[in-house]
């Protein structure tokens, strides 16, 4: 029990390390011209990118079995990604007629996925992504899947949370931890495998002078079936 308890604990890692590696991307036409506002997700529809004015896009939630889908003008194209860290696509009239890995786009490092990368603020963070890449606290996760949110340790092991850009230096800058409709907290009381959604809201004003520093809503499996 103790050898597989590690060996599940390495592929935790290794799944963690993964959820945050940078996969950079080109798509161009059959001139090699640019193709701008293309909608490329992997796994995800609501945690996606598009491409900018010069044809680049970048992720980070990308696995070597995945398959990235490109959506353009009403069309979507299926692109396994075969284990390439980068990709370089050649998008032709209503198909792909190319595609390849470039070290020059990988050596890029997060050069394209700074503030490429965005989630749906309505539908926020699906469950079934979080346990995909391997995180079993819903803290540990978010920092790395939703923007503006920062998880801070202390030498003690005490965590603190806050949504960027809400700041005080006199108050407490914790937002609100709400599960199923419920102020908790902490989210470690949550199952990982009972989580349905994430999301986070800045107002939360609707709560009260207790949402004056926004909230973490937390909607798990048995709260989305009411």
């Amino acid at each position: 029990m103790l050898v597989l308890a590690c060996v599940l604990c390495m592929h935790a890692r290794e799944d963690n390390s993964r959820a945050n590696v940078p996969f950079n991307g080109l798509i161009v036409d059959l001139l090699g011209q640019p193709i701008r506002r293309v909608k490329v997700y992997s796994f995800d529809s609501n945690y996606n990118t598009s491409t900018d004015r010069k044809g680049q896009f970048g992720l980070t939630n990308v696995q070597p079995n995945d398959t990235l889908h490109l959506v353009f003008q009403h069309q979507t194209y299926d692109i396994p990604v075969e284990g390439r860290k980068s990709m370089r696509i050649v998008l032709g009239d209503q198909y792909v007629l190319q595609t390849e890995e470039s070290d020059e786009l990988e050596n890029l490092g997060y050069g394209y996925v700074s503030r490429r990368e965005s989630y749906s603020s309505l539908k926020g963070v699906s469950g079934e992504l979080i346990r995909r890449m391997g995180y079993v606290r819903i803290l540990d996760a978010l920092p790395g899947l939703l923007p503006g949110i920062v998880v801070t340790t202390s030498a003690t092991g005490e965590r603190t949370v806050a949504l960027r850009g809400n700041s005080s230096l006199m108050c407490d800058i914790t937002p609100l931890f709400i599960v199923d409709g419920i102020v908790v907290n902490t989210l470690d009381i949550v199952n990982i495998q009972e989580v349905e959604s994430v999301e986070i809201m800045r107002d939360a004003f609707i709560y009260g002078v207790r949402g004056a520093n926004g909230a973490i809503l937390v909607t798990t499996r048995r709260g989305n079936a009411k």
